[in-house]
């Protein structure tokens, strides 16, 4: 896998360039903007590829938690990366819009066939992923066949109508594009170093699954965080009079039907007396007057 992704680099980064030459050659901003898309792609799967080798080594004295966040920050880094190339796209496009330029429209023909094509090839060669990280990547890839294919489309309606204002307008469409996927991923991205609840799970829904587990009398101080988007972590403290070992185990399974795969908890008997007790999320607000108690 790590080969085709080298090879997705190798061509989308090539590409990229012999793109920004055909925009000047051309005079076409739609394919300034997928030349800024792809070049984008190219740096997304360099930092993957950099980074998901790192992301992938086992937790050591250094990080316990493990390296899953680095696939996170290398997706920070090369939504940054899309999301200045798409602003600086869309501003080129509009400046385009007041003062129009003339486009050669069969080089752009030209040049988004071949952009079909390599970018076909790239889709091709990184189609069989697995992780989040890769399965982007080939995402990507698939997003920038279609983005050739507007302008391919594009440049053919324009050499038969002569109307070269949709060039901006087409490259203001896939830099919006991008811009919002890039906007998606960063929201995403940021929720995990944030510690946010894990998309998809709901804490008051598993209280209330493990509450009703045979001998589970109560769930307290319940936190939920991801790793890196797919490997979810649960801490929390569980009041029981039954088997403990028995207790962890149901209590475990229970979770991981949830999707959540590391967990730590607490058991306590119902007469111990926990300091904590009030900190459940909800009751954060009233946790200080319980201590004057």
């Amino acid at each position: 896998m790590e080969k085709n992704m080298l090879i997705a680099f190798c061509l989308n980064f090539l590409f990229s360039v012999f793109e920004f030459i055909g925009s000047i050659f051309t005079g076409s901003v739609a394919i300034a903007s997928d030349a800024v898309h792809d070049m984008g792609d190219a740096v997304t799967i360099g930092i993957s590829l950099l980074f998901e080798r790192k992301s992938r080594k086992h937790p050591d004295e250094a990080y316990t938690y493990g390296y899953r966040r680095y696939s996170v920050l290398a997706g920070i880094f090369s939504t940054v990366v899309l999301l200045i190339g798409s602003l600086f796209v869309i501003y080129r496009a509009v400046d385009r819009i007041f003062s129009p330029a003339p486009i050669h429209y069969n080089g752009m023909i030209g040049f988004a066939i071949v952009g079909v094509l390599v970018n076909g090839c790239a889709a091709f060669f990184t189609r069989e992923g697995d992780s989040v990280n890769q399965k982007a990547v080939n995402l990507h890839m698939l997003e920038d066949v279609l983005g050739w294919a507007v302008v391919l489309i594009g440049a053919l309606v324009m050499k038969f109508t002569d109307f070269p204002l949709l060039d901006p307008l087409l490259s203001i469409g896939v830099a919006g594009f991008i811009l919002f996927h890039a906007l998606k991923n960063l929201k995403r991205a940021i929720d995990l170093f944030l510690e946010k609840t894990p998309r998809g799970i709901s804490p008051a829904q598993i209280v209330e699954k493990l509450s009703q587990l045979d001998g589970v009398l109560e769930v307290h101080h319940l936190h939920l965080r991801s790793i890196d988007g797919e490997t979810h972590s649960a801490t929390m403290h569980v009041v029981t009079e039954g088997d403990f070992a028995q207790i962890k185990k149901s209590v475990r399974e229970t979770l991981s039907s949830c999707g959540i795969s590391h967990v730590t908890l607490e058991l306590e008997t119902p007469r111990e007396h926990c300091p904590d007790k009030h900190c459940t999320v909800a009751e954060q607000k009233h946790c200080h007057h319980h201590h004057h108690h």
